[in-house]
């Protein structure tokens, strides 16, 4: 895998000095969204590749659904884990220069996993190929350093197929997402503890909004010190343990701290116990990883790994933007805005 490359910052939003026709998968989630919206604003041409809901077809052109979408995307239906569809649905014989993806498997399910987060991306190169791309922007995980889980090892399977592809790429590798940090905003709200594994200082991180690591993942696209470079990126600021997160979320609400301490050790607990009985029922099988995904997070720093010490290294993990942890912590109490979080969140 190549060099770690640091970010070359560019103004935000700055119009493409050469727009492009964009193949982009997952412009969904919350990320997605943003990056869609990032690379309309760039003057870029964005054809957004949809999974259906179930019950929905493959090959339709809503408009953008629920409004989430900027009215200059385009929105196609394809299933991107058959290269069929993805050829006749989302392709469709046209031509296009770039790849972008922020899709990603829901669960982090082994099965689900390889089937999107491998799987998925592997047809979607291929058929970018065919249309002509020549630069393919991926945005994978900065945990993928000491994979341990499922998800984590497909990820570098597809990043390994990326590179070795002769494909011009950028490998887009952030730390914690806000929303990700952000459950425990409404229990502490209601007067309860904020809750930590250990003493709350086993993991930091330099979480990054969706909006600036939209602008960071556009501007891949016109950066040349960002082709073909693995690119770890977190927020502004230092690093901070989930027991400074506590302590800033009481402080906005004008409170004591309350802390209340949760043992590693039942969550090693949990997932001993769910991966023996997964043995035999298969249903417990997925939840024992989902548990060992909560550990995993509960564990390990989402920051740049020393691969010579074994340590995660703060000064080492790259900045963009300007938007922090707290200032959406301020939006939330305020009601300015809505955490949308994902299936497998820890708290």
């Amino acid at each position: 895998m190549p060099s770690l490359q640091p970010p070359i910052d560019s103004p935000a939003g700055a119009r493409s000095p050469t727009p492009r026709r964009i193949l982009m998968l997952g412009a969904t989630g919350t990320i997605g969204r943003a990056t869609a919206h990032a690379l309309v604003r760039r003057g870029h041409e964005v054809v957004c590749v949809l999974r259906p809901r179930a019950g929905g077809s493959a090959g339709a052109t809503p408009a953008s659904p629920d409004g989430m979408l900027p009215a200059g995307a385009q929105v196609r239906m394809a299933q991107v884990a058959d290269p069929a569809s993805l050829a006749r649905d989302a392709v469709r014989g046209e031509r296009f220069d770039a790849l972008v993806s922020c899709l990603a498997s829901r669960t982090g399910a082994p099965a689900d996993a390889w089937a999107i987060d491998h799987r998925a991306h592997v047809n979607a190169l291929e058929a970018a190929r065919e249309a002509g791309i020549s630069q393919m922007v991926l945005l994978s995980a900065i945990c993928v350093q000491r994979p341990l889980l499922a998800f984590q090892h497909a990820k570098l399977a597809f990043e390994r197929v990326l590179v070795d592809s002769g494909i011009g790429y950028s490998i887009v590798r952030p730390t914690a997402f806000f929303k990700s940090l952000s459950g425990q905003v409404e229990r502490v709200r209601q007067g309860r503890p904020f809750l930590v594994f250990g003493d709350g200082t086993l993991t930091a991180c330099k979480p990054i909004a969706d909006e600036d690591l939209a602008d960071y993942l556009a501007d891949c696209l016109d950066d040349p010190a960002r082709r073909d470079r693995v690119l770890p990126i977190g927020g502004p600021g230092d690093a901070i343990t989930p027991r400074e997160q506590g302590e800033r979320l009481f402080a906005l609400l004008g409170r004591t701290p309350r802390f209340k301490q949760v043992p590693v050790g039942l969550l090693d607990a949990i997932v001993g116990v769910l991966g023996t009985a997964g043995r035999v029922v298969p249903a417990l099988a997925a939840k024992a990883e989902l548990a060992r995904i909560g550990r995993y997070y509960a564990t390990e720093s989402m920051l740049v790994l020393d691969p010579v010490t074994g340590r995660y290294d703060a000064a080492a993990t790259p900045s963009t933007g300007t938007r922090t942890l707290f200032d959406y912590y301020e939006r939330l109490l305020r009601g300015e805005a809505t955490a949308e979080r994902g299936e497998h969140a820890v708290f």
